[in-house]
């Protein structure tokens, strides 16, 4: 009896020993799936960084020097005092400007970095443009594109994944030395370091020293998380072990100079010694110094308070401490020791430009959400090229806040006490030769409201919508239907319509009528009764169909008050269809992402108008003609006020008024720029402003900025059209004003008989 007893306490720790040991064999087999699983799988969710337009270099360029360095400070490329040698470098004489340009992977093509030389005129034009590695002259060559925004997910974790053999040996070395001596020695943990760790720290009276190995740090950040616990030290041993079982050193040691943490740059994280050197100081890890390289090994103990930013002094006391450590362990020499110590350290931040264009970055979202899943988006590293040009973006975002606050000082009935309540105005700024969306501005403050303007708000257009009408009416003369003409007349006199069951009496703002008028002067003086007589000899089904060809999208109502733009539309639709008159006809989808690539350069389709071909919706005769008029807009009409503002290049342009006068708008372009600007109230209040007042002023400031390097180019007329000098009654006449028609429509009589007749038919 008193054996069986003795053999039950027995039993039953055996047992206990048995189910722990179960357990715990069960438990590392989880662990080890945990560690493999993550290791091999996708180990980073990286953000997915969104690019501006590159900005491409040519002779005959015209950029301010000034303006170029700026741009290429952005960019981390720092100046030397002799001619360059390694990517990222400038160079600065009187005349000239030498840059290594760096390795770039565009969505078509891998940008070779090469050395370049740039000759400018007057510090204004570039004049000559020179491969340096071939001593041969370059037509053009792309500067590469700045990063604007990005998706992620939870917080951003910035990394530039590198392959260990980008690493500097030197900087592996620091790391090594300072932070886990015995990596190569040791199976994951070391108990060897552990006692030393902990004798440092009694002797010293505080923790001076860590005992977790490399390893150990890997898996604390790769897979579990920060919380001081008995719990998690067990798993970070076992997992350590773990690790070093399945995996070689190499693969463990590039894994760890990819994850770990060095800093944080505003709503960013930077992760990775590939991130670290861009971040600290603006190059890749390939060419830091080894006074760099010693800092940033320096840093990973404690990035917070290591940094440069943080604490200069604290820095470069950490810096020399790994100096000594890797002089001591014979890694550097003397003189090396020497000259990295002597090193300058800048306690200046090198920041990436992000959220330029906050508007812009979340158009691109929503537009590439229908091609890719969110967790591709925002973890899966790609990278979104866009046609945004950053310096029209930040021209942009300042002329519409100026204007806006210009305004509101000039008529204090439109100054609001409450953000959410502000007066507002939208700008986008497209390349009608290609579709480009160049800038766009939603709105005075993303901070206060994302609310995008330009692509989600829907507003009358007003007047902006007129000159539709005149070109439905000379579309059907290029088909060979109603000759109508610039000088064909249009009764400017009150007129009553049945719209909806009511009568309906358009007035014109003024609430003066002139009578017969041509059609030149009822667009140029946006007379609304002419208008809309026009509207009802050409029919409304045919002004919609023109505005639908024009781009517009939005529902337009089939009523006469439609002529007036009483049809609510987006800026953006304005953009597309004025881009679609100056480029005679040709309408091109509003292109915002040019490209995306994968983290393996490969390229993706992004569904958005990338790629769709350009397409001749309306007559280009038809078009011109009303560019035409535009012009006269300007120089005469109801936006004659870009003339007195100093906009002196040609342009066409339309001033846009609602009748209650809650939207100011101005529409206007060059051939190479196609400009839209609304002002208003979120909430509808009256702006009691018309366009002219309101959003002109802001178009001509952002215009004469946005195309001050731009030489100045005429509207090239196309075949089909012809120019005759006529008189106020629509005679040929040598001293008359020059007008254009579609060919087959111009007046044949002259305002002499005779042999004057004949002559001035001949010529004129």
């Amino acid at each position: 009896m008193k054996k069986k007893k003795k053999s039950r306490p027995l039993r039953i720790f055996l047992g206990l020993f048995l189910l722990i040991l179960s357990f715990s064999a069960i438990y590392i087999v989880y662990l080890d799936y945990q560690v493999i699983k993550k290791f091999e799988g996708q180990r980073w969710k990286l953000p997915s960084k969104i690019y501006s337009a590159p900005l491409v270099l040519s002779q005959g360029l015209d950029i301010e020097k000034s303006a170029l360095i700026t741009r290429l400070k952005r960019l981390n490329y720092h100046p030397v005092k002799r001619p360059v040698r390694k990517p990222g470098e400038y160079y600065l004489t009187e005349g000239n400007l030498e840059i290594h340009l760096r390795d770039f992977a565009y969505p078509d093509r891998l940008q070779q970095g090469i050395p370049v030389s740039l000759s400018f005129s007057s510090g204004k034009r570039i004049d000559r443009l020179v491969d340096l590695s071939l001593a041969e002259d370059l037509e053009r060559i792309p500067i590469e594109p700045e990063v604007i925004g990005g998706f992620y997910e939870g917080t951003w974790e910035e990394r530039t994944l590198i392959r260990l053999s980008e690493a500097p040996p030197i900087l592996i070395d620091a790391i090594i030395a300072m932070e886990d001596r015995r990596f190569y020695e040791h199976r994951g943990i070391d108990p060897r370091g552990i006692l030393r760790a902990t004798w440092a720290n009694l002797r010293a009276g505080g923790i001076v020293q860590g005992g977790s190995t490399l390893t150990q740090q890997l898996v604390k950040n790769f897979y579990l998380d920060s919380d001081r616990t008995l719990n998690r030290k067990v798993n970070e041993a076992i997992m350590a072990l773990l690790l070093e079982r399945h995996y070689k050193k190499e693969e463990i040691l590039e894994t760890y100079l990819n994850e770990i943490y060095l800093g944080q740059n505003g709503i960013m994280g930077i992760y990775g010694i590939g991130q670290g050197s861009w971040f600290y100081f603006g190059k890749p890890p390939s060419e830091m110094t080894i006074g760099e390289s010693a800092l940033l090994a320096g840093v990973i103990r404690s990035p917070n308070t290591l940094s440069p930013q943080k604490n200069l002094k604290k820095a470069i006391q950490r810096r020399n401490l790994v100096l000594e450590r890797l002089f001591s362990e014979q890694k550097i020499t003397l003189l090396q020791y020497v000259q990295a110590r002597a090193e300058t350290v800048s306690g200046r931040r090198v920041r990436e430009r992000l959220n330029v264009a906050p508007y812009f970055v979340d158009e691109v979202r929503q537009r590439l959400a229908a091609a890719f899943p969110g967790d591709l988006l925002n973890s899966g590293g790609l990278r979104v090229f866009t046609a945004l040009d950053v310096e029209l973006q930040r021209i942009a975002e300042e002329k519409l806040r100026n204007g806006l606050q210009m305004l509101e000082r000039q008529y204090p009935h439109l100054k609001r006490v409450e953000p959410e309540r502000q007066l507002q105005g939208a700008l986008v700024a497209i390349d009608p030769r290609t579709g480009e969306v160049r800038a766009l501005v939603g709105g005075r403050d993303y901070g206060t409201t994302q609310f995008n303007r330009v692509t989600q708000a829907r507003r009358q257009p007003g007047s902006l919508f007129k000159p539709f009408v005149y070109l439905a009416a000379f579309d059907q003369a290029a088909n060979g239907k109603e000759p109508y003409t610039p000088l064909s007349q249009v009764e400017d006199a009150p007129i009553t319509l049945q719209a909806g069951g009511r009568d309906w009496t358009p007035q014109n703002y003024d609430r003066t009528y002139l009578g017969p008028v041509t059609l030149r002067a009822a667009l140029e003086r946006s007379l609304n009764a002419a208008t809309v007589r026009l509207s009802q000899e050409v029919g409304i089904e045919k002004i919609i169909t023109t505005a639908r060809g024009l781009g517009v999208t939005s529902p337009l109502k089939d009523l006469p008050s439609l002529a007036l733009g009483t049809s609510e539309v987006s800026p953006l639709e304005m953009g597309v269809a004025y881009a679609t008159l100056a480029s005679q006809g040709i309408r091109h989808e509003p292109l915002f992402v040019s490209g995306v690539i994968d983290p393996a350069n490969l390229r993706l389709d992004s569904s958005d108008s990338e790629g769709l071909p350009p397409s001749e919706t309306i007559s280009p005769q038809a078009a011109f003609l009303v560019t035409h008029l535009m012009e006269g807009v300007i120089e005469s009409g109801t936006g004659q006020g870009v003339r007195k503002l100093g906009f002196d290049r040609p342009a066409a342009g339309k001033t846009g008024t609602t009748s209650d006068e809650r939207d100011a708008w101005f529409a206007g372009y060059t051939p190479e720029l196609v400009t839209i600007v609304w002002v208003g109230f979120d909430q509808n209040d009256p702006v009691e402003l018309t366009g002219a007042q309101a959003a002109l002023p802001i178009w001509t400031a952002f215009m004469k900025e946005a195309l001050a390097a731009t030489p100045p180019t005429e509207f090239t007329p196309p075949t089909g059209i012809v120019f005759k000098r006529v008189n106020e009654n629509g005679k040929i006449c040598r001293d008359g004003k020059e007008e254009a028609f579609i060919e087959g429509t111009e007046p044949t009589q002259s305002c002499e008989g005779g042999i004057f007749k004949w002559f001035e038919h001949l010529f004129f």
